[in-house]
């Protein structure tokens, strides 16, 4: 879903109990969000210890010719320019580790074996322990090869004779990389658990809201049942007082007046009850205030495109032909865009392009919905409950509902909704 970026802020939880973890320690954080500077101080490091190797090599009682110097301090600056490639190039810098370690042993009489180690910890952290332990071979023979050619030019065996003195470097050499090795698997297997921990809490961050909006649906079936028992109620008292009112009202007006009075008051009621139980469904103050404000329609889409605009989503909105009437049909178009632009918010990986267009004819209006964005949870856009009230809605109205993946990568959602011929027609003559 290379390092995963930092996840985004709508997958941490309403709660305080369930939180995406972070990694640990500022300075290592620190460090991993500036690579750059991480490698460059490194190749700094290395080149200033080895520059300073060089000023004690010509101040020495040997005095080798500035030559000598000259050669060993550009070999050494190679090494450390190769160093700040040692993330995307690993086995590039161990290959120039090799080259500076053989260089640099006739001119010091031992061999420079400080970038070889640098080198061959880079290879296991950004490749793989198995290429890292190849890679600890081929170290083993270069720095045998420099410790024999450095150890003969010196003619210095001490009291050893040359292959033992040249054996002891190589033990010695092949142990230091030894524990490089180690420290460096060690490290790469803490990151790797450190990420899998990091990925596990955002699984069940993401379980966890997927089991509250399974209780939201139960909830809201509940109080549909609920509704309709308030409406049909309601309904049935408002249209037998009415029509009471109705039939007594040219023999007794006052009775009439007061039977209409009740089908007001009646109706009222009603309102407030069904506000009273949609305020149970809002999830904030906000909610719960937006629930008093008239349904959205079409006109409303511009203001959905700029918030969607503010949260980051390039969002490109066209209508062409005159919306319907009915208030239902429109307020079914807003929420299809709503949802469609909510699902490329959620699941499309930095989509360049988004595109919600409405074309209305006299008989049908059509919303589609296209980004090129690959998505981040292959799955749950053909599977979510988003798409399943999309198509509930457009049933609605004998319409269909057509969502996929798009051959170039993105997803499109296309919705038809059927429209009332006579009522658009009426529309357009005015």
């Amino acid at each position: 879903m290379t390092q995963p970026r930092s996840l985004p802020d709508r997958l941490a939880p309403a709660g305080e109990d369930l939180r995406v973890p972070r990694p640990p320690g500022v300075i290592r954080r620190y460090w991993a969000e500036h690579p750059r500077i991480t490698d460059a101080l490194i190749a700094l490091a290395y080149w200033l210890v080895a520059a300073g190797f060089t000023v004690l090599l010509a101040v020495s009682p040997q005095n080798p010719p500035p030559w000598y110097t000259a050669a060993y301090l550009v070999a050494v600056t190679f090494g450390a320019v190769a160093l700040l490639f040692r993330r995307r190039r690993p086995w590039l810098v161990l290959g120039a580790a090799g080259l500076v370690t053989l260089a640099s042993a006739p001119f010091v009489g031992i061999a420079d074996l400080g970038m070889l180690p640098l080198a061959l910890y880079a290879l296991v952290i950004y490749r793989s322990p198995r290429a890292g332990w190849v890679g600890f071979a081929a170290s083993v023979v270069v720095g045998s090869a420099a410790s024999v050619l450095g150890t003969v030019l010196a003619r210095d065996f001490g009291e050893q004779t040359l292959p033992l003195a040249v054996g002891s470097g190589a033990v010695q050499f092949g142990v230091l990389l030894v524990i490089v090795m180690l420290i460096a698997i060690n490290i790469r297997n803490r990151r790797a658990y450190v990420a899998a921990l990091i990925d596990r809490a955002a699984t069940l961050v993401r379980e966890r809201e997927q089991l509250a909006q399974l209780a939201a649906l139960d909830e809201r079936s509940r109080i549909a049942r609920e509704m309709h028992d308030i409406v049909s109620h309601s309904l049935t008292v408002m249209v037998t007082v009415a029509e009471g009112s109705a039939a007594i009202a040219p023999a007794d007006s006052a009775r009439a007046v007061e039977g209409m009075r009740q089908v007001a008051e009646t109706g009222r009621t009603a309102l407030g009850d069904m506000r009273r139980m949609l305020g149970v469904l809002a999830e904030s103050d906000d909610d719960a205030a937006a629930s008093l404000e008239p349904q959205p329609e079409v006109a409303d889409l511009p203001r959905l495109v700029e918030r969607f605009r503010a949260a980051g989503i390039p969002v490109r909105l066209t209508m062409t032909g005159v919306p319907p009437e009915d208030p239902a049909r429109q307020l079914a178009l807003y929420r299809i865009v709503q949802e469609s632009l909510t699902n490329v918010l959620r699941h499309a990986v930095e989509p360049s392009e988004v595109e919600a267009s409405l074309r209305f004819t006299r008989k049908t209006a059509t919303a589609t919905v296209t980004n090129n964005g690959a998505a981040a949870l292959p799955n749950t856009a053909a599977t979510g409950h988003g798409l399943a009230g999309m198509r509930e809605r457009v049933a609605l109205y004998g319409g269909t509902l057509a969502s996929g993946p798009l051959a170039a990568g993105g997803w499109r959602v296309d919705a038809v909704l059927q429209l009332d011929g006579a009522t658009q027609r009426r529309k357009d003559e005015r």
